[in-house]
């Protein structure tokens, strides 16, 4: 990577600024974590982990940021090209629902083992056909073995662990006399995959995911006495089965049309026999983020005795500590995830000799993980992602003063000891979207073999230094030295179900702070960007496959970078934007015969950048383009005119080369537009989606800037500058609100969580108070109307929406919306994870990136100071946060007036300072500390 070059000079500029001089950064609980969103994150960008902090079993539960389903593969639909003209004249005829059609046939990407599955259920379902077939009233089940029905958590709770597959489910009921020749109504509740029912060997219905399985049984179907009921399930992926109800109250059965009340019951022992369990790999557009294991550490602690518990995690110096006393001896375990050890380490003392005892137990989420003994001293489990080409190895490893250390059924039991220390390492095959050969095993070896020279304190003050060289290049405190603040006495949970109520300023620089930690934790320069949940997710499908989605949520996870001191910490970022262009030029060709390079609205750990999902929402061209901010804006904090000549332009340039080419003139307006795309992610398929163009614009207007600055391609930038004012403008409609749309056709009670239309206002800088005041109102009014309400990262997004706005009273408000107790709705969870629902790490970054904005704007050529300053924060201070232009700001304010003002440069320049309408120009040199006086009237260099 190119962008490396600068990443220690920076560190050295910005080291100094002490977290230390701010209030306590802990969070911290009085119980442990009984569930994983009540667990506490650690992470070295590569590694990451949930700690529990249990006393009698703690439990760990690990990731490897590049262990994912699915495998190197094209992702692109050959060909798809030859439609697009098709899908633009029908959206141009006004034939939206025609359009979609077409794009879903032919414009979206190829899933993997596309076909496979559906000519395996056909095959299933040829049982059917069979004379003597399972859905027979006189098929001879008597071999078929026996399962209760119904079985709500999955059959896998019922003795099929892990089954995927077609399964036949067989049961018998008497009709009553009095039913004869009725037709019934057959309550089976919920299936989970598809069925097809039979009663009396007739198909009364069938029916997929999603519904209630309710069937209408003709009464000519039904004979006197027995009558036999036969289901095929066919179930591919997840928990399978006749799952009935998650109401206790209700009930399967069967009964006469409307007469509910007659019910006969149909839950008990049925028979069943497994057809096949050998499904295709499952056919997904893009890749999963899998979970790696877990590890249980078991003691004979009495917990009855347990005193003093306490769960602590230290922002500070990224160091996570369980402690209670037991007995009258104390007990403390201390984890962290070390970047220059590249391993997860648990470090157990107690103020008693030969006290720690315990054994560990390692497991894996992964069907038929492997566990075996490496040594005396450890223990090594294998996974393999079910139907990818990646696998994972994690060597634990235990070390002690004094006492003694077994392996017993692959379980390391340590005993008697002083201390004890805990190694564990993970790697997987994955060495870049192309080439999966890696050793991880070696990768594991080498990483314990740096450790074997290491006590836990060395490898500790390591770990500080390390990442202390990031969180301390800013420091933040809201804390009124007048009011004693008795909320940070409370545990972490307590103290966010009292903030909403109540405030609580110190809480917001805490989620300030614990935003960049999670930050650091989950990229360090050299590994990968977080995804929807950082790193650090337990399930095997998790919500929307914890991919990258690029229309919002990928992007939201860098804002406060730049901005709050994290600058190196983009390098990750810029890793992913330089491979997804790399395959983004194929989708170019591809699907729009263009140059330059394309991402639609998700990418995986393969870098697929073609159209997925659905074309209503899943064919959306401009991530790419968004992409491209992050690189502007990395030059425009910086002013690295190396990174911009290496690394940024050609990428921008050849992002703006296929806008170039892409866009096409609207017949009734003349404008050049944006088609096929979409307004993520409602509205369908359109011409001419607003946020495009913002997007579009700011792109090709970077471009430009950028050529100059490198004195490069005047003629290409001649062709931008020619278009650039023919791209569709923003427009105000009739209701007062910044159009999202070419049409005017808004609706002003939509409360959708997308705010996509305004993106020119935030993150961009198109829309604002300077020089479109106009359309600035018309943004604030389509924000209005929809509403304050929100999931947990669309209100991120909404707090930098109103922190530009400049109603910080109004931006305060939705910060105390998003540190509320997650309970159905958006909020936190009691570890402050953003809650969508459910959990997604990019409420975390918007919501830090929200709360600098009150502070610094920098984004309309001025500098202003405290703009957004809301009555709940009246007086405090905050060192190390950034303005564009090259300038580190500290500063300090009280009773909402600013007090002091302190600037450091990092590169040389102009600028224009702003405070309560005052304005201060002044020219800077690289490496100086300048002060403003008080008053606002002058500067002077330190």
């Amino acid at each position: 990577m190119k962008i490396k070059s600068y990443i220690l000079l920076w560190a050295v500029l910005l080291l100094g600024v002490s977290a230390a001089e701010g209030q306590d950064l802990k969070l911290w609980y009085d119980r442990p974590a009984k569930e994983w969103v009540e667990a506490l994150p650690i992470g070295n960008g590569r590694l990451g982990a949930m700690v529990f902090g249990g006393v009698a079993d703690d439990r760990i539960q690990f990731n490897e940021e590049t262990l994912w389903s699915g495998g190197p593969r094209d992702y692109n639909r050959k060909g798809a090209y030859r439609y697009l003209d098709s899908i633009r004249g029908l959206l141009f005829a006004g034939k939206q629902k025609e359009a979609e059609q077409l794009a879903g046939r032919e414009f979206l990407g190829v899933r993997s083992n596309e076909g496979a599955r559906q000519a395996w259920i056909v095959k299933m379902k040829a049982i059917q056909q069979q004379k003597d077939n399972p859905s027979a009233t006189a098929y001879n089940d008597r071999n078929w073995k026996m399962i209760r029905v119904p079985h709500y958590e999955g059959w896998e709770k019922e003795g099929l662990a892990e089954l995927d597959g077609a399964v036949w489910f067989r049961t018998s009921f008497e009709l009553p006399a009095n039913w004869k020749n009725q037709p019934l109504e057959l309550d089976l509740g919920s299936i989970a995959g598809q069925d097809i029912c039979f009663v009396n060997g007739i198909q009364v219905s069938t029916q997929d995911n999603g519904a209630l399985r309710k069937y209408r049984v003709p009464g000519s179907a039904l004979k006197t006495g027995k009558n036999s009921i036969a289901i095929q399930v066919l179930n591919m992926a997840g928990k399978g089965g006749i799952l009935g109800y998650k109401d206790s109250g209700k009930t399967m059965g069967i009964y006469p049309a409307g007469k509910q009340e007659a019910k006969l019951l149909l839950e008990g022992v049925w028979k069943y026999w497994v057809q096949s369990d050998k499904v295709p790999p499952e056919e997904e557009y893009q890749a999963r983020y899998q979970p790696f294991g877990d590890i249980h550490f078991y003691s004979d602690v009495d917990t009855a005795s347990v005193t003093q518990y306490k769960r602590v995690l230290s922002l500070e110096d990224a160091t996570l500590t369980t402690s209670y006393k037991s007995n009258g001896t104390t007990f403390k375990r201390t984890y962290i995830a070390s970047v220059p050890g590249q391993v997860i380490a648990v470090n157990f003392t107690a103020d008693r000799a030969g006290a720690i005892s315990f054994a560990t137990a390692v497991s894996s989420p992964h069907r038929d993980f492997i566990l075996k003994k490496i040594d005396p001293h450890t223990v090594a489990l294998h996974v393999q992602v079910k139907d990818g080409a990646l696998f994972g190895e994690s060597y634990v490893r235990v070390t002690t003063k004094s006492g003694n250390i077994t392996v017993e059924n692959n379980r390391l039991v340590v005993s008697g000891a002083d201390e004890a220390t805990v190694w564990i390492t993970a790697a997987t095959n994955y060495r870049n979207y192309k080439d999966v050969s890696g050793q991880p095993a070696a990768l594991c070896k080498a990483a314990l073999q740096k450790t074997d020279q290491l006590t836990f304190a060395s490898l500790l003050r390591d770990h500080i230094k390390e990442y202390q060289q990031y969180f301390n290049t800013l420091s933040v405190d809201f804390s009124n030295p007048a009011v004693q603040n008795r909320n940070e006495q409370l545990p972490t949970d307590q103290r966010l179900a009292r903030f909403s109520r109540s405030g609580d300023p110190e809480f917001v620089a805490l989620y300030l702070q614990y935003g960049r930690y999670l930050l650091i934790s989950s990229s360090r320069p050299g590994t990968y960007p977080p995804n929807l949940q950082g790193i650090w997710n337990d399930l095997l499908s998790p919500p929307w496959g914890s991919k990258y989605t690029t229309n919002i949520n990928a992007e939201m996870n860098y804002w406060p970078a730049e901005l709050l001191g994290l600058s190196p910490l983009h390098s990750a970022f810029f890793r992913m934007t330089q491979e997804v262009a790399a395959s983004g030029r194929e989708t170019a060709g591809e699907y729009y015969r263009a140059p330059g390079w394309v991402l639609h609205h998700n990418t995986d750990l393969w870098r697929g950048t073609a159209p997925i999902n659905a074309s209503d929402h899943g064919i959306w061209v401009t991530g790419g383009a968004w992409f491209c901010e992050h690189l502007w804006e990395r030059y425009l904090f910086t002013k690295n005119e190396r990174f911009l000549r290496d690394t940024a332009y050609p990428i921008m340039k050849e992002a703006a080369l296929f806008f170039n080419t892409f866009m096409v003139k609207d017949p009734v307006s003349g404008y050049l537009i944006s088609t096929p795309s979409n307004s993520p992610e409602q509205g369908g398929l359109v011409a001419g989606p607003t946020m495009d163009h913002q997007i579009i614009r700011a792109l090709f207007k970077n471009t430009i800037e950028a050529s100059k600055i490198l004195k490069r391609d005047a003629a290409f930038r001649k062709e931008l500058e020619d278009k650039y004012p023919r791209i569709a403008p923003n427009k105000i409609g009739r209701y007062g609100q910044l159009q999202e749309w070419m049409q005017d056709v808004d609706d002003t009670t939509n409360k959708h969580r997308h705010v996509s239309h305004l993106w020119a206002v935030y993150p961009g800088s198109e829309i604002n108070w300077e020089t479109t005041p106009d359309l600035m109102k018309a943004a604030r009014q389509s924000l209005i109307y929809r509403g304050d309400a929100a999931t947990g990262w669309s209100l991120g997004w909404k707090i930098n929406l109103w922190a530009r706005f400049k109603d910080g009273d109004h931006t305060y408000k939705l910060i105390r919306m998003l540190l509320s107790p997650a309970g159905r709705g958006a909020g936190s969870y009691p570890n402050l994870f953003d809650a969508h629902p459910p959990f997604q790490i990019d409420g975390n970054f918007g919501g830090a990136a929200g709360i600098g904005e009150m502070l610094v704007q920098s984004h309309a050529g001025l500098i202003d100071i405290l703009p957004a300053l809301p009555d709940a924060l009246p007086g405090g201070w905050i060192n190390g946060i950034h303005a564009r232009g090259g300038l580190v700001l500290d500063m300090k304010w009280e009773n909402k007036q600013l007090t002091t003002l302190t600037i450091r440069t990092i590169a040389d320049g102009r600028a224009t300072l702003r405070y309560n309408g005052a304005v201060l120009p002044f020219t800077f040199k690289k490496g100086k500390r300048y002060e403003v006086a008080p008053g606002f009237k002058d500067i002077k260099e330190l």
